[in-house]
């Protein structure tokens, strides 16, 4: 196995490659009305189909809205591509707009949340039902919580100049991708502390969970030092998961644990059972209903077949790409994510890739990097805080400069690239929320509803509405409107003709998916003779 510095060197006079980067996003945003309550519209059929429509959908809620980009070879497009949607949407809006804070505005009694409804095929149904089972077991407020996930991938020629160990692309590519899962979970931390805007939430959030919050103002909570309440124990929580350890050490005990969770029933959940009368409120009661249920901020991914499992295209033909799924929204970004965060994710993610990744111990999981997540999430801006690092205290800024320094040379090879200066932009932009905590989205916007009085709810109306008349006053090219409405149309033909396709029972379509779940069987990890 070569050293960190040994990659460096062997990618150094080949940063070509790095044009073969492919990213995309995932942002998810709550539609609200005026006064800036959770929309209880359906989901607008001039948006097309959310079953259906490639880069429009919902996800938990009916007012979750998840815009969807295709993958880009460079920021700059990507980000084109994910403001040429929100245009769109917010074109299409009645009244409506979309709320630009990953926590949520004011929410009605749970009973009245919607569920995200994609017609009654048996595809339909089977989302559906999924949620419906979110609900019961961590309630509807925890699945309204909204961020950016930031997809990302590297070309094989970037794992054959390494000289990653393995046989075959699949293997060689899967360990590469796991190493840098392993190096992401080590240094995530840093992007709670220099991404994390939501350090506050509103009273009706909490719903009488206990909690250690303190006061802002009559309708808003907060912690002094907070950067991700979303990514902290008072977001996506569940008590189930919390006992869930995935192994990133190698793909054949990953996908083990994960159909493992998939396939043993959870007391709990047994208890509430799949249905409540005749109706569905669960697809299973074990641990996970379907592997997309398991809350982490980075997932190993593949692209998966119609009917195909996520578990059993990965055990077929290894990693694709990796999500990242920890960044909150940008609230003084329109589009919920800047240029220079994509930029300084892709410098990141590259560092993470080539960067020594050491096999965790524990049997796969790093339980001091999951402890300095959570702390840099509630405390991350806290004067003199200090984090876990092979087990001695090290200050967070001075490990956070050290990295930023070891990421410099990543930065200058992706400028190099892309002949740009963004990325060693970003990494500078990052330097000085490192020297000023004050400088951080967390601590800017504490600052600013501190100094204003306003409420989180009544500034991030008033910031949402600024963003929307951004937004949907400059109108579409006539081209790239065109193919707007192009999709969403083909969206409703195609949402019918699923429907109309069905020809077995929704109780037989559930246990036939089910049954597609079979044990993992890695077959191109398997040792050679």
């Amino acid at each position: 196995m070569s050293s960190s510095s040994e990659r460096n060197a062997l990618l150094r006079p080949h940063t070509e490659i790095l044009t073969g980067i492919l990213r995309g996003i995932e942002k998810e945003g709550l539609r609200v009305d005026e006064q800036g309550k959770l929309a209880l519209t359906p989901h607008p059929s001039q948006l097309g189909s959310a079953l259906t429509h490639p880069k429009i959908t919902t996800d938990y809620a009916e007012a979750l809205l998840e815009l969807i980009t295709e993958t880009h070879g460079n920021v700059t497009s990507l980000r084109e591509e994910l403001c040429a949607i929100h245009r769109f949407v917010a074109g299409k809006l009645n009244n409506e707009m979309i709320w630009n804070q990953s926590m949520p505005p004011l929410l009605p009694p749970e009973p009245d949340i919607p569920i995200a409804w994609y017609g009654p095929s048996n595809t339909g149904m089977l989302k559906h039902v999924y949620r419906r089972g979110l609900a019961e077991r961590y309630g509807k407020a925890m699945q309204c919580i909204a961020g950016v996930h930031y997809n990302f991938s590297l070309p094989d020629e970037f794992w054959t100049v390494l000289n990653t160990d393995g046989q075959g692309i699949e293997q060689i590519r899967s360990r590469g991708y796991l190493a840098l899962i392993r190096n992401f979970t080590r240094y995530s931390w840093l992007l709670m502390y220099l991404f994390g805007a939501s350090p506050a939430v509103s009273e009706n959030f909490l719903l009488n969970r206990p909690h250690q919050l303190e006061r802002l103002d009559a309708d808003t909570f907060y912690l002094p030092y907070a950067t991700s309440l979303r990514m902290s124990d008072l977001g996506y929580n569940n008590k189930a998961q919390s006992e869930l350890e995935l192994c990133y050490n190698d793909i054949e005990t990953f996908l083990k644990r994960m159909h493992d969770a998939v396939t043993t029933p959870w007391a709990p959940y047994q208890k509430i059972g799949t249905h409540r009368g005749e109706q569905w409120i669960q697809l299973n009661t074990n641990l996970l209903q379907i592997e997309n249920e398991y809350y982490s901020s980075i997932r190993p991914k593949r692209a998966v077949e119609r009917g195909e499992r996520p578990s059993a295209a990965l055990a077929a033909r290894g990693v694709q790409y990796i999500e990242v799924r920890c960044l909150d929204i940008d609230p003084e970004c329109p589009i919920g994510i800047s240029a220079e965060t994509c930029a300084f994710m892709d410098t990141f993610l590259l560092f993470c890739a080539t960067e020594d990744s050491p096999m965790f111990p524990n049997n796969g999981f790093c339980r001091d990097s999951s402890d300095n997540f959570s702390v840099v999430a509630k405390r991350g801006r806290e004067p003199g805080l200090t984090l876990i690092r092979q087990n001695k205290s090290v200050p967070l800024a001075n490990w956070g400069h050290e990295l930023l320094e070891r990421m410099a040379p990543y930065a200058e090879m992706l400028d190099n690239a892309y002949k740009t200066n963004l990325h060693k932009q970003g990494l500078q932009a990052q330097k000085i929320k490192l020297d000023d905590a004050n400088e951080t989205p967390s601590g800017r916007l504490l600052k600013t509803l501190k100094e204003s009085g306003q409420s989180l709810q009544a500034f991030t109306l008033a910031q949402s509405k600024r963003h929307h008349e951004t937004l949907a006053r400059e109108p579409l090219p006539p081209a790239t409107l065109s193919e707007f409405e192009r999709l969403t149309a083909q969206s409703l033909i195609d949402q019918i003709n699923i429907e109309k396709s069905d020809s077995e029972s929704f109780e037989d379509y559930v246990a036939r998916y089910h049954a597609a779940l079979k044990p993992p069987v890695v077959v191109w990890a398997l040792p050679t003779e």
